[in-house]
């Protein structure tokens, strides 16, 4: 499985009717579900997204000591090393959300998680992902220890891809959900908008923080609702501070995010929360990023929308 604790927050509202079909299946230790129009093959689907979750597994899972990344963190070298095509793809992206977010976002911090008890990772980080080179279809290290954890955006490229092999099938309205994140396209058999809730971030809640409309985009959502234990009368959660190198301590609750790729909001999403209200808050308004925060405080949740999220917001 690419990571451990998959953030289950947003998901298709119930809506089953016999001109809806859908199918679902396990991913990355969670679970996969796609709602289309009846009448689709639902073979061709389960065979194209089983296909993409086995290969993005075995290329970015840490989890598996035969993985590509596995392999590129055991070699101590520092010559090019060759990649495949997704994984020099999801390394560029997330280097790009690294250098914007000034390192909010970092995907040579696995070590320092894995020292929390968040994945299989607890080698001390070496550099940072500046120091990283990526070459045509290749990455150098700066270190020889230096290793890369993709868990905070592969799954982003998994769901990007399953909508394109949607798209290929010849379908043109759908709605995926892959271990919490969504992607929508197109409208719901009944002619509205495809709807996604957002659960609201407390302890055992059935509750829905929003409902909205996803339609060409996608919705990652970044929390500690899940992946997250208490000692000592401290909470700490699989989000790192690449500041502090240790599980991020904010009142934020959760983050949800909007892009126009699932790789990116991926991305975003993790780096908001690890920013912190303040900071966090800011930076999506200046770089418009349509975000909603929830944020802890004596009151209870305080919600703050950033850019035009508001705009998408059903109820």
């Amino acid at each position: 499985m690419v990571g451990t604790g998959a953030i289950f927050w947003a998901t298709a509202l119930r809506a089953q009717t016999r001109d809806v079909l859908q199918i679902e299946g396990p991913a990355f230790g969670a679970s996969w579900r796609i709602r289309i129009a009846a009448g689709a093959d639902a073979g061709a689907i389960v065979s194209a997204v089983n296909g993409i979750v086995t290969s993005v597994d075995g290329a970015m899972s840490p989890f598996l000591p035969m993985s590509e990344i596995s392999r590129f963190n055991r070699m101590e070298t520092l010559e090019w090393v060759p990649l495949s095509a997704q994984t020099h793809t999801t390394i560029r992206e997330a280097k790009r959300v690294a250098t914007l977010t000034r390192g909010a976002f970092d995907p040579t911090l696995g070590g320092v998680a894995g020292r929390y008890g968040f994945g299989p990772m607890t080698q001390q980080p070496a550099g940072t992902f500046g120091d990283l080179e990526l070459g045509a279809q290749s990455a150098k290290k700066a270190h020889i220890s230096q290793t890369l954890d993709l868990c905070g955006i592969a799954k982003g490229h998994a769901l990007d891809r399953i909508a394109t092999a949607l798209k290929t099938l010849g379908h043109a309205s759908f709605f995926i959900e892959l271990g919490g994140e969504v992607y929508a396209l197109g409208h719901h058999p009944a002619g509205r908008p495809w709807y996604a809730g957002i659960e609201r971030p407390e302890p055992q809640s059935a509750a829905l923080q929003r409902v909205v409309a996803v339609d060409g985009e996608a919705l990652a959502t970044s929390g500690d609702r899940v992946n997250r234990f208490d000692f000592n009368g401290r909470s700490y959660g699989h989000i790192i501070d690449p500041k502090l190198k240790r599980p991020a301590d904010t009142p934020l609750a959760c983050v949800s995010v909007f892009a126009p790729q699932a790789i990116t909001a991926d991305a975003l999403a993790t780096a908001l929360f690890a920013m912190g209200p303040e900071q966090g808050i800011s930076f999506a308004n200046r770089e418009h990023i349509p975000a909603l925060f929830v944020v802890r405080d004596a009151s209870g949740l305080r919600e703050v929308m950033t850019a035009n999220f508001s705009t998408r917001i059903i109820g």
